[in-house]
């Protein structure tokens, strides 16, 4: 079929089956305010949405891209009492256009997944990799695939996980800013990360830090530069 006809087959879908709300109107009113661009699902997409988390009588959803909140609406109302739903937004931009606090979403997406995970009273992890598993994300800073934002966590001294994403990147920054004469071993980089409550052993250093293809500190004092510098 053409363009025009899977349009006819939306409004008369949308004119037959899904009824005026005021919430989802309100929901693409601010969408469309806020400059949000017009992706969100169309009307009888929402309402398929809704019927299929009916039809298995979904205690708990998931969501992976809010936008305006137009599908978390159709997908809130498929729950029962007491049923719960999250939905993660990459896009700080978007987030920032709903009025809700401008957080940096892409760094902070690791972490709040990993507690995500971590809170197996509404979703196991088992699970989680399966909704993610190929599938893909295009985000500010390119695309990737979702199962890169959900990794093992470490213990912190404050009580909270911190995802291993987190800690490579705080590895990679730590050899940047290092002086290049005198290497940072990797004894000296867990002496680091126990100052900021992260508790690793240095073999797990170790093996972070050849993930990152970092060179240890012997190599690295060689080539008296360092490995990220232009």
């Amino acid at each position: 079929m053409d363009a025009g006809t899977w349009s006819a087959v939306d409004e008369f879908v949308q004119g037959t089956i899904v009824p005026d709300d005021e919430a989802l109107a309100a929901a693409l009113a601010a969408s469309e305010e806020a400059g949000l661009p017009p992706i969100q699902v169309s009307p009888p997409q929402g309402k398929l949405l809704n019927l299929l988390a009916r039809s298995i009588g979904s205690a708990s959803i998931l969501e992976f891209g809010t936008l305006g909140g137009y599908s978390t609406i159709w997908l809130g109302q498929a729950l029962a009492a007491g049923g719960r739903l999250i939905t993660l937004e990459a896009d700080a931009r978007y987030a920032k256009g709903r009025g809700e606090a401008d957080v940096d979403a892409w760094e902070g997406c690791y972490d709040a997944a990993l507690k995500l995970m971590r809170r197996k009273e509404l979703f196991d992890e088992s699970t989680v990799s399966r909704v993610v598993t190929n599938k893909y994300i295009h985000t500010p800073q390119g695309v990737f695939e979702m199962k890169y934002f959900f990794h093992s966590g470490i213990a912190s001294t404050y009580g909270e996980s911190v995802s291993s994403v987190t800690i490579k990147q705080r590895i990679r920054k730590i050899v940047e800013e290092e002086n290049p004469k005198r290497p940072l071993s990797d004894s000296k980089i867990v002496k680091i990360l126990e100052g900021e409550g992260l508790m690793l052993a240095r073999r797990t250093i170790a093996k972070y830090r050849e993930e990152l293809r970092i060179p240890p500190s012997n190599q690295r004092k060689n080539l008296y530069t360092s490995p990220f510098a232009n």
